[in-house]
Order: structure tokens, then sequence, then C-alpha cells
């Protein structure tokens, strides 16, 4: 096994190992260390069953299931379809998520949000809907000391109901996941908890504002965050390819995915898992009703 950086970007590739076996505990321990670390890691050709799927995602955590019960799989509801299909039907076997061509992070907006995230390419349309990742450790690294000041200080909203207005496929799935999600607060940034160094927690398009500001200056500071994170230098973006398997740590990067041709047919899978604390970024959280911490 090979763990190289992909081009000049932030990302690495994983060459000599076969995601649908088993992991020897010696392996998961190395793939675990270089995520926390990169952010993103890259497995090219691979072939997986949803079983080989949820099992390698249970290699790094606990399956996590998502709030849309209707983008579930049917044999393993902790895998959902990233996709554009129908059934027989003519029913929607999952979904695309119109909010997903904005930068985000994946379960933002849950009061103990599960940051691993694995996505599988089944079927892809060549060269269309690639994903952008940004990477927001370097992105804190780089900012101007009056800015970075006060992203240590601020506390963000976090709200579903701000993030599901853009998706509007399904009203009656989004206003079930809404009653399971209401607003939460995260810090804006956090520091590696073997490491020590920090990263900015963002998610743009769930953010309504920043606590304590008035409206405009809150969205205008995310506003200016988000510009200073995407910045190529800390962008890695995707070209996916039929068989790529991408895992990336939600606590300390951004993604976002492109435009799509809706005629041309498109099938990810995706997991989710529950990092351990001790190895990874998870993000802190209160509710708006609560006090600050001392």
């Amino acid at each position: 096994m090979q763990i190289l950086p992909i081009a000049d970007s932030f990302a690495h590739e994983v060459t000599g190992i076969d995601c649908s076996q088993p992991l020897s505990p010696e392996t998961a321990r190395t793939l675990q260390q270089a995520w926390s670390q990169h952010g993103v890691l890259v497995f090219r050709g691979q072939l997986l069953e949803e079983d080989a799927l949820v099992r390698f995602s249970e290699a790094f955590g606990e399956p996590d299931r998502i709030v849309r019960e209707d983008w579930a799989s049917k044999q393993r509801p902790e895998v959902i379809y990233i996709s554009n299909l129908l059934d027989r039907n003519g029913t929607a076997i999952g979904g695309l998520g119109a909010g997903e061509i904005t930068w985000h992070s994946d379960q933002s907006y849950q009061k103990n949000p599960a940051t691993g995230s694995f996505l599988y390419g089944v079927e892809i349309p060549k060269d269309h809907g690639a994903t952008e990742f940004a990477n927001l450790r370097l992105a804190y690294a780089t900012l101007p000391p009056m800015l970075k000041s006060l992203a240590d200080r601020a506390w963000g909203v976090f709200s579903y109901a701000h993030r599901s207005a853009a998706y509007d496929e399904s009203p009656e799935a989004s206003a079930k996941a809404r009653a399971k999600s209401p607003d939460v607060l995260h810090p804006l940034v956090h520091q590696h908890p073997k490491e020590g160094w920090g990263a900015l927690y963002l998610d743009p398009g769930t953010m309504p504002g920043i606590e304590g500001l008035p409206q405009a200056e809150g969205r205008a500071l995310i506003q200016e965050l988000q510009e200073h994170a995407t910045q190529p230098p800390f962008v890695y973006r995707h070209e996916w390819r039929m068989g790529d398997l991408v895992m990336w740590d939600n606590g300390f990067t951004l993604h976002r995915r492109g435009h799509l041709d809706p005629t041309r047919p498109r099938l990810l899978k995706r997991t989710t898992v529950r990092l351990s604390p001790d190895l990874h970024i998870v993000p802190q959280t209160r509710m708006p009703e609560e006090a600050l911490p001392a």
C-alpha cells in the first residue's frame, strides 16, 4: 500500500489496496492517521457491493444514517443513493440535492454530526459533475490576523431549515428532516486533538449567521471566510471515474459538486460514520439556548 499526494493538492491517493476485502488493524490505523491529517483520500478502480462498502466504512467509525430516509438503500440503510435514476415505477431512487453545488460540510446542522463521509462512483457521466474539496486547515493557517481573531471567537448558527430551502424535490421528506434537526451552534475554529493545529469549521449554505452579530455582519463574515478558504491553493478537484471511492473528513474540509446534465444517468453510493474525537476534529456543539462555556 502507498499513500501519495495527488499532483500539487492536499488530497492523497491510496494504491495497492482492495477496499472490498477486510482491512487488517494495522492498515486501518495507517489509513485513519493519513485521513485525519490530509482530509481527503482517493481509491481508484474499486468494485464494491453495498455490504463491502459498509464494512470498509465501519473500519473507521460507527455507521450513521442521515435524516433523508427517502434516499436510503433498501438493502443497507447505512447507504444512501446520490442519483438522478428512477425505479421501475418512475420514483427517484435517491437524490442529487440542489444544495450540493454550493460549498458545504455534511451533517453540520446536527448537534452531534457524523463527520466521516465515503462516496463510491457506480455510474458516472464522463467529464461531468466533478467534486471539489477545500482544506480548512490550510485556509486557517493563512488567515489575515484580524480575520483569524474574529473567527477564533465566533460561534456559527447552523440550520437545516436554512439549508433545506434548496431541496424542493420532496417537501414532505424535507419537513420531516427539519423536525429532527433544530438549529445548533458550532465554533468556527477547532484544534486537531493530537497534532494541535487549527482549522476552520464552515458550511456557508447552512449558516444563516453568527451568534451575537447582526445578520448582515454575520453573513459578511461567513462570506469572507468562504472566499478565503476556497482559493485555488486550498482546493482539490476530483474528476470522477467509475469505481472511485473517495473518503473525506468533514471536520476540516468543505466540498461541492459541479453542475450536472439531468439527462445523463449518475449513481453514487454514500456512507457516513462517526469518527473518534481522539483522532479527528469532531465539532463542538451547543444549542442556541445554552450558555457559552466558561
